[in-house]
């Protein structure tokens, strides 16, 4: 793993979100003026993301991906709305504020790089120091080179960019969007120019940036690459799919998902509070949010047996869907936190089911796989 050299800011933040966020966007909306009237580019997006998280941005092409990171980088401001980067409110800043505050906050890498190609690469990695005046002059140079070290540049850095590959420049680009230490890097889509083996290196010097402590933000249209982050934040039409949806019903189309998302409804629960209980009627079919749950299989004279715990992005109420709408387990909050649940009728999902049958026939395997395997623990002798 590479060892990053970070340079502490000092600088007080403003302050006024949530300070366990390093960046939340609340309620944003983005509308654009054109002949054919206002185009509403973002509908409500509410986004939160942890420091340290390694986060991926998909969608289709006019889904309003670019839109939601000029949002965060604060190249383009919300119509309505609030957006809160390492604590401070983006949304309020002036173009001379947001001027500093980007080039001290932010790292920012493009997809075709945009290196400067009458400077050399160590003079490219340098500008940004120079422009921000956020380091001493005599130690912008020693701090270029060990940033091109990091990226493995460092015979290289005499050269201009045109004497260099893709790959290669786009390493230069990661090593200048580190250059005034920002706590947040965000890449338009940073190996959508690269071979694969050459993608898979600087993926894996991402991979050690947020080992060390940074925010990684990519927006890529490479749904493979987007799951090996933390999380992924599916934007379709404007509107970011439920998450926890998305990863319970991966079958559905980003279409079906956005029209799943509006139909879900979120529930919350106390520690232990009973949620299903066995053998009475249910018409809900339930998908977990946050924190756990557990499946619970009663059995005569005996202690109950735990059959499993589900968290977030697992679901159940599918064995009564399929099953005369009758719980065959009863399912209750953790002793140790409270549960939120996304709640959808059957009618709805039924509706829902209808126009992907592939998500049907899975979620009835999923039931009958279920069903087995709690009457084989219901009968063992010991508790799971």
């Amino acid at each position: 793993m590479f060892t990053i050299p970070f340079f502490t800011n000092n600088e007080p933040k403003h302050t006024g979100s949530d300070n366990s966020f390093m960046i939340d966007l609340r309620d944003v909306h983005k509308y654009y003026k054109s002949a054919a009237g206002d185009y509403h580019a973002l509908k409500g997006i509410d986004l939160q993301i942890s420091p340290g998280e390694f986060v991926s941005i998909i969608g289709k092409s006019g889904s309003g991906k670019s839109t939601l990171l000029n949002m965060i980088s604060g190249i383009d401001r919300p119509t309505s709305g609030e957006v809160w980067v390492n604590g401070t409110a983006v949304h309020d800043m002036n173009e001379n504020q947001m001027a500093i505050w980007r080039g001290d906050s932010l790292g920012i890498i493009f997809q075709f790089f945009q290196l400067l190609p009458s400077l050399s690469l160590l003079q490219n990695v340098i500008l940004p120091m120079d422009l921000a005046g956020k380091y001493p002059p005599r130690e912008r140079r020693k701090r270029a080179e060990r940033l091109l070290e990091l990226v493995g540049l460092t015979d290289h850095q005499h050269k201009l960019p045109s004497a260099i590959s893709g790959g290669q420049q786009q390493r230069v680009a990661i090593a200048r969007a580190l250059a005034n230490d920002p706590p947040i890097l965000i890449a338009d889509e940073p190996t959508g120019n690269l071979d694969s083996k050459t993608a898979q290196s600087v993926f894996s010097l991402f991979n050690d940036l947020v080992a060390q402590g940074k925010t990684v933000i990519i927006v890529t249209h490479d749904s493979a690459l987007a799951k090996r982050t933390h999380r992924t934040a599916l934007i379709t039409d404007g509107e970011i799919v439920n998450e926890y949806v998305a990863k319970a019903l991966p079958t559905l189309t980003q279409d079906q998902l956005l029209a799943a998302t509006h139909k879900f409804e979120p529930h919350q629960y106390e520690p232990g509070a009973m949620i299903l209980v066995e053998g009475r009627s249910n018409d809900t079919f339930y998908i977990v949010s946050k924190g756990t749950v557990e499946v619970v299989l009663p059995r005569p004279n005996q202690s109950d047996v735990i059959a499993l715990e589900l968290g977030p992005g697992k679901y159940f109420g599918e064995m009564a869907f399929f099953h005369d709408h009758r719980n065959k387990a009863s399912v209750r909050a953790t002793e140790s936190n409270p549960v939120e649940v996304l709640a959808i009728t059957y009618d709805q999902l039924t509706e829902l089911l209808g126009q992907s049958e592939t998500t049907r026939e899975a979620l009835h395997q999923a039931a009958e796989k279920h069903e087995q395997e709690n009457i084989e623990k219901r009968g063992s002798s010991q508790p799971l």
